[in-house]
């Protein structure tokens, strides 16, 4: 069974950094996506980082205006999700989410509706 433990969210200020981090366990496929969500109040999930687990392609938010970037260890295991020059609308809870690909796929997507398996998510707040 697929599981997603997160950690690593915080409170900040503007201007700052933090570091998430997502490890994976249960997957019995190569082909699968990551990906970072979150979710602000009153608003809707929206994506904001996605990995491929074999290839390695990451896409991005085009409003992070790269300030965050995407990575995974070698094993595999962990996701992470650097994110620099954080400001106070990057307020929100943040999930990682995972979607298993049929074999030798190369396009994860951006919608949270095809992620099937998500983590607990983890507060982050950035004050001005």
């Amino acid at each position: 069974q697929v599981q997603l433990v997160e950690s690593g969210g915080g409170s900040v200020q503007a201007g700052g950094s933090l570091r998430l981090s997502c490890a994976a366990s249960g997957f019995t496929q190569s082909d699968y996506c990551v990906g970072y969500f979150r979710q602000a109040p009153g608003k809707e999930r929206e994506e904001v980082a996605r990995i491929h687990s074999r290839l390695e392609s990451t896409g991005y938010a085009d409003s992070l205006e790269g300030r965050f970037t995407i990575s995974q260890d070698d094993a595999k295991i962990t996701r992470y999700l650097q994110m620099n020059n954080l400001k106070p609308e990057d307020t929100a809870v943040y999930y990682c989410a995972a979607r298993v690909l049929r074999p030798l796929s190369v396009y994860c997507g951006a919608d949270p509706k095809d992620y099937t398996y998500w983590g607990q998510g983890t507060q982050v707040t950035v004050s001005s």
